[in-house]
């Protein structure tokens, strides 16, 4: 009974909505700026695009990257707390693993942008803790 009480007050006060929110944001923005503009999003991303052949590949990034973003949008608007923890937890591999590629394609002298990514899994790592324990932390 404690659980669906939880989960019937989790929403616009918490701090785990706002932060999942944020994430769902930030990804849809980032795959919108690879379709419209790939060259820069590739910039940003890490790892330049050096070949107009190579304009689709960034393409493809970003509308999965959209796709990633618009999964989490029902969940936080239908308040499913814990769907949204399955969800968010299994997509930390994606700034895990964009970590290792510009890590094994620029080396560790890339800095910004190993921040960049290694940044975004902890927040996600912390937001989805807070996900799944639940503890509700609340805004007020």
């Amino acid at each position: 009974m404690k659980a669906q009480q939880i989960e019937k007050t989790w929403g616009l006060r918490s701090v785990s909505f706002w932060m999942t929110l944020l994430v769902a944001a930030g990804i849809i923005f980032i795959g919108g700026r690879f379709i419209v503009h790939p060259l820069a999003g590739a910039d940003s991303f890490g790892i330049p695009i050096s070949d107009v052949k190579d304009l689709p590949f960034g393409r493809t990034k970003g509308i999965r990257d959209i796709f990633s973003g618009l999964l989490l949008l029902p969940f936080l608007f239908l308040r499913m707390r814990k769907a949204a923890a399955f969800a968010l937890t299994t997509a930390i591999i994606v700034p895990v693993t964009d970590f290792c590629i510009v890590l094994t394609t620029n080396g560790s002298k890339d800095l910004q942008h190993l921040l960049v990514h290694g940044l975004t899994a902890v927040y996600m790592i912390i937001t989805s803790i807070l996900l799944v324990r639940g503890n509700n932390v609340k805004i007020y």
